[in-house]
Parts: structure tokens; sequence; C-alpha cells
């Protein structure tokens, strides 16, 4: 298989982790915040909540440690493809459905290149 091809592979697999722990992030404040409108609409108070808003902040906290080591991975990766000799853009894959399409493209890329 072409070095372009399985870089792609291994692209794909970086943006759906990145775009995971970008849900995670987005669904653990979501739970942040219904645990406050909840609490706040039952008319309990914070102490109720305290030690659970505590780990889920803890959780969200450990997701953006997560986000940066991810974004690091990403900058890495990329500075390796360039020792590999992949000169080719690598292309992020919103929708899975997408891939096939995207390696269509990126074969397209490197017959141009």
């Amino acid at each position: 298989m072409d070095k372009a091809l399985i870089a792609q592979t291994v692209a794909n697999k970086l943006f759906a982790t990145e775009d995971a722990v970008d849900t995670a992030i987005i669904e653990a404040t979501k739970l942040l915040s219904g645990i406050v409108e909840a609490r706040h609409e039952m008319r309990v108070s914070a102490v109720v909540t305290d030690d659970v808003i505590a780990k889920v902040t803890a959780a969200i906290s450990a997701l953006s440690d997560a986000q940066s080591a991810v974004v690091g991975a990403h900058n890495e990766m990329a500075e390796l493809k360039l020792r590999l000799g992949i000169r080719t853009k690598l292309l992020g894959v919103v929708d899975k459905s997408e891939a096939s399409s995207t390696q269509e493209q990126v074969r397209a890329l490197r017959q141009a290149s």
C-alpha cells in the first residue's frame, strides 16, 4: 500500500479521536449544566450536588488535558509525515460515509503531485 494512503488511514483515526474527545467535552459540559439546572429547579442547596459537580469538573479537566495531548500528537504526526517524505495534504473526514471519497481524493492529489 502507498505511504500516503497508509498515512491517510492513520490521519482518519486521529481525526476520529479528536472528534470523540470534542464530543466527550460537549457532553460533559451539558451534564454539568444539567446538574446545576436540575438543582436550581428543585430548589436544592448547592451543598447537595457539590461532590458530583466536583467530579464532573474533574472529568472535564481531564478531557481538556486529553484534547491537548491529542493536538500535540497531531502536530507530531504532521512533522513525522514530512520526515517520511509524504508531501500530500491529509484530509480530515467529518463523516465516516465520506471515508471512501476521501481516499479517492488522496489518490487524485497524489497523481497531481
